[in-house]
């Protein structure tokens, strides 16, 4: 809470969350406790500008032998119809054979108001998805399609990548460093201490550019 328990609203608090970088965040997370926050190193940006602050719509996913494109595509397509304004689609595809996302689906996230994507899987037509502009972290690319390989399971539950639990709703920021993932029942803590930390380290730099001793500026604010 802020100003008197004032509560942030959702844009305003993207809007704040998108000018702290991904570092300041995460110490803020391990000092609350929160130490697995982080998704995966493997996972990087389609592009090295890829960044992004939005709400997650998870998706869970599972492998299938079945051809039938209503099984590949309906819940598919469900999920997109449900993208709103400020997701990001986060998928765990439980896979790693196909491409779990591609420039179709990238146009329809886009153009319903998503922000950006996770894939802890695969991704195809690259090229498209960098020149539509929609910033994505994947593991891996890939040209094959999910048909007769993999559908979506389940979407809007809670979803786990290795150590991350990620629910529906919670806060993912992304920037070159990676994606981490903030608890949406904390979220106005973490931007406000993260705010205080970011506000520190400039204090800090300021003093080491102007040659003070990097110890004193440590004592003087407790912080390097």
């Amino acid at each position: 809470m802020e100003n008197q328990g004032k509560v942030i609203e959702m844009d305003e608090m993207l809007a704040r969350f998108s000018n702290i970088y991904n570092g300041a965040i995460s110490d803020t997370l391990d000092q609350l406790g929160y130490r697995d926050q982080v998704l995966p190193k493997e996972l990087t940006g389609l592009t090295a500008e890829a960044t992004f602050c939005g709400t997650a719509l998870t998706v869970n996913g599972e492998g299938t032998h079945s051809k039938d494109t209503d099984v590949a595509f309906v819940p598919l397509l469900k999920m997109l119809g449900d993208v709103q304004k400020n997701n990001v689609v986060i998928v765990q595809p439980n896979d790693d054979i196909c491409s779990h996302l591609g420039e179709l689906a990238s146009t329809t996230i886009k153009a319903r108001g998503g922000v950006g994507a996770v894939i802890y899987g695969g991704v195809r037509d690259t090229g498209y998805i960098q020149k539509l502009g929609l910033p994505v972290f994947k593991l891996y690319s890939t040209p094959v399609d999910i048909v007769g390989r993999w559908y979506v399971k389940e979407y809007n539950v809670p979803i786990r990548i290795k150590n991350v639990t990620i629910q529906p709703g919670d806060i993912i920021r992304a920037d070159k460093d990676g994606v981490v993932v903030i608890p949406k029942n904390i979220a106005e803590e973490v931007l406000i201490k993260s705010e205080e930390i970011m506000n520190t380290e400039n204090n800090v730099r300021n003093d080491v550019m102007n040659g003070i001793h990097p110890l004193e500026s440590f004592y003087k604010h407790g912080w390097f």
